[in-house]
């Protein structure tokens, strides 16, 4: 009687195990012919509009947890670069702590916006609600089929806690 249910114990946490290793694997998005491997700390969810290709929900302490957008409009779609942080930039009431950052990831263009600040939540046309703390980072990737876009918001410290992370996700999927 020991050993079964020994077995059974052992053959229960094996189980659990191999069901926990499948739901923090990380979650492979194509768009635009390119493939992100989300972290596995990123939950995957329905996206809530048709503009978007993913989304993803990124826990942060005490239920402060950001969502996460990949955007793509095809080539030469959604205006250009600089258009588009200035747009994410108007949706603080007044954005601080903006940051700017160009590099290239081999022969990809990318772009880095970062800011925090009273963010005005809302759909472009609609009614907004005020999220004080709030902070946004983003990636634009100039990609070969037209721009990518990455967009995080949320609660600044969850935010500004998934830097490197979405750098290294940006980074993986780029340097290939």
């Amino acid at each position: 009687m020991k050993i079964s249910n020994t077995i059974h114990s052992a053959f229960s946490l094996f189980f659990l195990l191999s069901l926990s290793a499948h739901l923090i694997q990380a979650e492979t998005v194509e768009v635009a012919g390119y493939s992100f491997s989300s972290p596995s700390n990123w939950v995957s969810s329905v996206p809530t509009s048709k503009m978007r290709k993913a989304q993803f929900k990124v826990p942060g302490e005490k239920e402060k947890e950001a969502e996460v957008a990949f955007f793509y409009f095809g080539g030469g779609g959604a205006g250009g670069v600089k258009a588009n942080v200035d747009r994410w930039m108007s949706q603080f009431e007044e954005a601080k702590g903006i940051e700017i950052k160009n590099t290239t990831i081999g022969d990809t263009p990318v772009t880095y916006a970062q800011a925090h600040g009273t963010f005005l939540s809302g759909r472009a046309f609609g009614p907004k609600t005020p999220q004080e703390n709030f902070a946004l980072l983003a990636a634009i990737i100039e990609g070969k089929n037209g721009s990518i876009f990455i967009k995080m918001t949320g609660p600044k410290e969850t935010v500004e806690s998934q830097l490197s992370v979405l750098k290294k996700m940006v980074l993986d999927s780029l340097d290939k």
